[in-house]
């Protein structure tokens, strides 16, 4: 569908809103110290609830691989013991995710001086990475199946009654899951959210394929498992994309460097000029480093204070893991580290 020009000038006035609201942020920042929001309390209670998001997935993830593994013990079917190696890794990859969120918790400053926000995308990049090789093995396995010659597929009806059974019921709760994950915001419970919606579209494709193999033609079954195996590659391919974005640095969008500028342009009357603004990802969080230009013949504690002041206000942004300020007097000279980014 092309767009019309209604549609740009409305997106075109959607970002000038969004804009506005930004700047408005950082007039409420400039002015009280602090981001109207949620308190101390309310956050601690939110973590809370993350914790407990983390924990009910992994518990479920462990009764629910149980029921497949006798689902698969029962069917014989390809696609169900692919579900079911999906569900395995679950809980490997939850082991992941949790150990992932516990180091993030625990900082050590002489070791880790500049924290451990890097261990999310680390953590759910080791998850993508499994989950993609676990794609390739099914791939691997369903054509050595396809060529072989093995007995036909077949189920008995009580059999089929509890495999239908079992996999309709883990379908359900796992889709429970997904939408009582994405409730949140943290990067770590979303990527439950994202593993639990996989496992329902797994699931279904699954049942589906087992069904087919058993009324219709014997093939069905592995091709099913190909199916499921080119989505699991596709899906955490994606993933994997999104979050290496996270580690090398990638610099933040614009919109939101025009917030930080607006915030240090506002910060004092005393500086003069604005020489750089760079926000990049460190993590699932961004590191600041902001270059401002203040009268030549200021005293240095002066200087000192309108700087710190700076940064603690720029470090009170969610976003923003660390922030560096750098006080200069003039404009004129190359950028800092110029020789650096040009290697």
């Amino acid at each position: 569908m092309v767009s019309g020009p209604e549609d740009n000038v409305a997106e075109y006035y959607q970002q000038q809103v969004e804009m506005l609201e930004g700047f408005n942020e950082m007039d409420a920042l400039a002015e009280r110290g602090f981001i109207p929001g949620m308190s101390k309390e309310e956050r601690e209670k939110l973590a809370r609830s993350e914790t407990l998001a983390i924990r009910i997935s992994n518990v479920a993830n462990m009764v629910l691989f149980a029921a497949k593994v006798y689902a698969s013990v029962w069917s014989g079917s390809l696609a169900i013991i692919a579900s079911t190696l999906d569900s395995l890794l679950d809980l490997l990859s939850g082991f992941i995710l949790w150990f992932t969120a516990f180091s993030m918790s625990t900082p050590n400053p002489y070791q880790y001086p500049i924290g451990k926000k890097r261990m999310q995308p680390l953590g759910i990049l080791v998850f993508a990475s499994v989950m993609a090789t676990l794609g390739l093995q099914i791939i691997l396995e369903s054509v050595r199946t396809m060529v072989s010659d093995d007995d036909e597929f077949n189920l008995t009806n009580e059999q089929e009654r509890w495999v239908v059974g079992i996999m309709l019921g883990v379908t359900l709760v796992k889709l429970f899951l997904v939408f009582y994950c994405r409730t949140f915001t943290n990067e770590i419970v979303k990527a439950y959210a994202q593993d639990h919606f996989f496992d329902v579209i797994t699931n279904i494709i699954g049942l589906i394929a087992v069904l087919l193999a058993n009324y219709i033609d014997d093939w069905m079954d592995p091709v099913g498992a190909i199916i499921l195996a080119l989505y699991t590659i596709r899906t955490w391919s994606m993933t994997v994309l999104e979050n290496v974005n996270s580690l090398v640095g990638k610099s933040a969008a614009p919109e939101y460097l025009q917030k930080l500028t607006y915030l240090c342009w506002n910060h004092h009357k005393a500086i003069r000029h604005i020489d750089t603004v760079r926000a990049y990802t460190f993590g699932s969080h961004y590191f600041v480093e902001v270059d401002i230009v203040l009268p030549a013949n200021m005293a240095l504690q002066e200087a000192h204070d309108i700087g710190e002041s700076l940064q603690e206000k720029l470090e009170l942004l969610p976003e923003i893991e660390r922030a560096f300020v750098h006080l200069d007097y003039e404009f004129s000279h190359k950028p800092e580290h110029a020789q650096a980014h040009a290697l």
